[in-house]
């Protein structure tokens, strides 16, 4: 598999995309090729002592960069020689399997939507990150800051990718797909809400997706469904709250273990646990979030990712790219709306 990385994205380029990515070349067999300032790039591996581009990795060089505050609207004509911009036009004419950016994400968006295309028949594409969950599995939020302002339509949509997703992606059978509202009864939230329940309760009778109905946040990271529907809005704010919940749980754990030296033993003895613990919280561990509906893998890393982050990242792209969901996805789509025909 060949991954593109924009070498310049993200709070720590170019320095935790470059090495990260060769980190995961080793890790994971693939071929990368970096996008960005070429001299910054080289700089980095000289200055971590690599003096030579290892067998696999390659420059492609590109002398912009997309800023944070950028309007995404503008970047194909503004940024057009930026490393982010380059990297998806190399990814849409066939130069690699998955491209991966830490860079603004309603600009690699946009970008991806433009270039690289979405699936036929998706209307938006969605941000699914996979949760861990106390049940043992994974819980897909679907959207999770892509489109903060969603219909009932993109959100019965967002139900069925993410069903799909679930299946052929986590290997869960008949995912469990619920709507976020803030009660379970089917009276709750906002028109939006509502109506996209009543869509999803449809689709549910027709048995397209298995809709269990309204989901409250606080139930998601219990694994009470395997899908969240939500607007991009509102699952932000949920996978924010669950991120920083888990930094403030592990942070009281530390400072408990090192109260006295009572604790300290305890802590040497839950070495093995505290470590599995720490290790299923953090966020570095997954490397980023897929863009689901664009034809090809493109993986959104966190902003401040480091390099550990951008090795997994590498990994992801590569299991993304085998998978080839999109054509599961497009096969989904005409399912869907030959049983919209038929109703």
């Amino acid at each position: 598999m060949k991954i593109i990385i924009d070498a310049m994205g993200g709070d720590l380029a170019p320095e935790a995309p470059v090495l990260g990515a060769l980190q995961g070349a080793k890790d994971f067999d693939a071929q990368i090729t970096l996008v960005g300032r070429g001299e910054e790039i080289l700089q980095v591996m000289k200055k971590n002592g690599i003096s030579d581009l290892p067998e696999g990795v390659e420059i492609a060089n590109a002398d912009d960069v997309v800023d944070m505050h950028d309007d995404p609207a503008t970047i194909l004509h503004k940024r057009k020689n930026s490393s982010m911009v380059v990297g998806l036009r190399m990814l849409a004419e066939g130069q690699g399997d998955a491209f991966i950016s830490a860079g603004s994400t309603g600009a690699l968006l946009t970008g991806a939507t433009l270039l690289v295309k979405r699936v036929k028949g998706i209307r938006r594409a969605a941000m699914g990150p996979a949760m861990p969950n106390k049940a043992g599995g994974k819980t897909v939020i679907l959207d999770c800051g892509a489109n903060a302002e969603c219909t009932p339509e993109f959100l019965l949509q967002f139900g069925l990718v993410g069903s799909l997703y679930a299946k052929k992606c986590l290997g869960i059978e008949n995912p469990r797909v619920g709507l976020l509202n803030i009660g379970t009864e089917d009276s709750k939230g906002t028109p939006l809400q509502k109506e996209a329940y009543a869509l999803l309760q449809e689709a549910g009778s027709r048995g397209i997706l298995n809709f269990t109905g309204n989901v409250e946040a606080r139930d998601v990271p219990m694994g009470a469904v395997d899908v969240v529907v939500c607007d991009g809005f509102s699952g932000n704010v949920l996978l924010k709250s669950i991120e920083g919940t888990a930094a403030f749980m592990g942070s009281l754990v530390s400072r408990m273990f090192k109260k006295n030296a009572l604790t300290k033993v305890a802590a040497l003895l839950c070495g093995s646990g505290i470590k599995s613990l720490k290790k299923l919280l953090d966020y570095r561990e997954i490397g980023g979030t897929q863009f689901l509906g664009i034809r090809k893998p493109v993986i959104k890393a966190h902003g401040s990712s480091d390099a550990k982050a951008f090795r997994n990242a590498v990994g992801q792209a590569v299991e993304a790219a085998r998978q080839d969901f999109s054509q599961e996805l497009e096969a989904g789509l005409r399912i869907l709306q030959a049983k919209e025909n038929e109703a």
